[in-house]
């Protein structure tokens, strides 16, 4: 197993945006290789934070990077949908802080035997949590043909899903798919030559489709924000990085939803719903990684961060 290695993406504005309090309480949801929890712990005094991580290998290597820190410092592996039974169990009445950096980690992409990745030859897995059951041997060999279609389209925006679909089928019906390097083929077999061409490779769609169905990232985003919401107290801060339209869509949204007010029709003559922003944006636009940053890693190019305050 190689060393667990991560870019702590647009790491000085996740910081600057959470606010820190030296005596606050803070979660990471993601606490991957511990860069950002690093830098969160390293501004706390009396305060705490809970780095969470549902890898265990993140867990590990996120112990020692904060190890310096171990006073203040709690890990728990656990999904971060987990927020608030995490918070039960630890005695947290009110937290300050929560980030989230979503998505697969640089460390997950780069070491082969988990999965994956589309440019290397290793057993279909893709599971961030290895105690999971579903893996992507499950979905490619056993979804059925109009399952495989939706979840690329809905997932990986993929427009040539009804075609690899049918590859998929087709070729598991010969013998079963175990392996990236046989998929990322099948895949890349199945979209027409003129669409092979540019700076994607041509499986990197479904995978991230596929990845996104076994660790069921995106239904994870909204409870966990509104999890987060309901235990701050006002002026925390809730930080969530996302990497594709799909996830930001959602905090997005989210987000909307908690700050706006009164939800009656327009034509009701005085408000009955009683519903009052419990959040503000700090952001209204999302923070996007520096010039600096992605010539240091081109993997962030993709990042948005979009921060929300408790009122």
């Amino acid at each position: 197993m190689q060393e667990f290695s991560h870019y702590s993406v647009l790491l000085d504005e996740c910081i600057e945006g959470l606010n820190i309090d030296p005596d606050g309480i803070y979660v990471d949801g993601t606490a991957g290789g511990g860069g950002h929890s690093f830098e969160i712990a390293k501004r706390l005094r009396g305060g705490r934070l809970i780095a969470i991580d549902q890898d265990a290998d993140a867990i590990a290597a996120a112990g020692k990077r904060l190890a310096p820190f171990a006073d203040r410092v709690t890990l728990v592996r656990r999904n971060f949908s987990a927020l608030a039974e995490i918070c039960e169990e630890l005695g947290i009445k009110k937290i300050d802080g929560f980030l989230i950096d979503a998505g697969v980690s640089s460390f997950q992409l780069d070491c082969a035997e988990r999965g994956f990745a589309y440019s290397a030859d290793a057993p279909l897995d893709m599971r961030m949590d290895t105690r999971s059951s579903l893996t992507a041997r499950d979905v490619v060999n056993g979804y059925s043909e109009q399952e495989l279609k939706r979840i690329l389209f809905d997932y990986g925006e993929e427009r040539f899903s009804p075609a690899i679909a049918s590859a998929i089928v087709r070729e598991r019906e010969r013998e079963p798919i175990e392996t990236t390097s046989r998929l990322s083929e099948i895949i890349k077999s199945a979209i027409p030559s003129f669409a092979r061409d540019g700076g994607h490779h041509p499986a990197k769609r479904s995978f991230q489709a596929i990845r996104i169905e076994v660790n069921r990232e995106l239904d994870v985003i909204e409870p966990a924000i509104r999890a987060a919401e309901k235990l701050m107290g006002s002026g925390g801060r809730i930080a969530v990085i996302t990497f594709h339209s799909l996830e930001d869509r959602i905090v997005k949204q989210t987000y909307a939803s908690l700050a706006s007010g009164c939800t009656c029709p327009r034509d009701f003559p005085v408000c009955v719903c009683g519903k009052k922003p419990s959040v503000r944006l700090v952001n209204k636009k999302p923070i996007l990684p520096s010039k600096r940053e992605l010539d240091e890693n081109p993997r962030s190019r993709s990042a948005k961060l979009r921060v929300a305050e408790k009122i």
